[in-house]
Formats: C-alpha cells, structure tokens, sequence
C-alpha cells in the first residue's frame, strides 16, 4: 500500500501545483488512500520531495531531479550485489553476496517497483511478495534487467 501510495503521490506532484501537506493529503484521499498528516509528512521525508517556487510567491511539491550518477550507483550495487534471482509463486527469492540483501533491497524499495508489495531482507536472501504469480514473472525479469 506504502510503495501505491507513493507512486500516486508523485503523480500528483508532477501532474498538479501541490502547495501544502494538506492539500496533498485532501487528492490522496480522494484517490481512496487513507492517510493522516503525519503519513503526509512521513511520506514527503522518504520521497525526498523538496519545494521550489512558484510565481505568486507560492511553493509547490517536486521530486529531486534525478542524477545520473546516482541512478548508476544504484544500478552498480544490484549489478554487484545480486547473485541469482528466481520466483516461487508469488515469492521472488533475490540471492546476493554475504553482507549485500539489506543495501540491494535499499535500492528496490528506492525504485518503487509496482509489483513489490512488501521485501525482507537479510544477510544473502532478499524475499519480495507480489500479488500474483504473473507479478512475481514480471519482478524476476526486471530484476534481471537491472543486472
């Protein structure tokens, strides 16, 4: 629900002037997410969402322009990372080198990949739960692609 709620909260700032926690709270429940100010406020921290002026004297909600380099470190510690990747179910099981799950599972959750519903990490094993077993298809080749 977390990583939906995410992705419509940055539809809605790139498709709308969002000016205050509030009103971004008002679109969110109108979409049918149920959420408090403090969610908002959680949200906005984790998204890294950041003001930028408007004219009038008004700020709106924006994401972070995305950096290249960055995009290509997170790219290097899966590529690195991430060992083998396959699903059972509607489980997909992402083997990594001893140490890396909890940084690569980082770097998914990041990328607020629509299937993930919810990820574990631990020392080598990372399991993703997706709704379906289709779901768990499509998560394994685009965690291939990744690498």
């Amino acid at each position: 629900m977390k990583q939906k709620r995410h992705a419509a909260i940055l539809n809605l700032i790139a498709n709308h002037e969002i000016t205050t926690q509030e009103e971004l709270a008002t679109r969110l429940c109108e979409m049918g997410f149920r959420v408090t100010q403090a969610t908002v406020s959680r949200d906005i921290k984790e998204l890294r969402l950041t003001k930028i002026p408007l004219s009038g004297g008004l700020y709106k909600y924006t994401q972070p322009a995305v950096n290249d380099s960055a995009w290509g470190q997170q790219m290097l510690i899966l590529s690195k990372a991430v060992c083998s990747v396959c699903h059972a179910q509607n489980i997909v099981v992402i083997k990594t080198q001893a140490g890396m799950a909890q940084a690569a599972a980082a770097v998914l959750d990041s990328l607020l990949i629509e299937e993930i519903v919810g990820s574990l990490a631990g020392d080598d094993t990372i399991f993703c739960v997706t709704q379906d077993n289709d779901s768990a298809i499509r998560l394994t080749q685009q965690v291939k692609s990744f690498l």
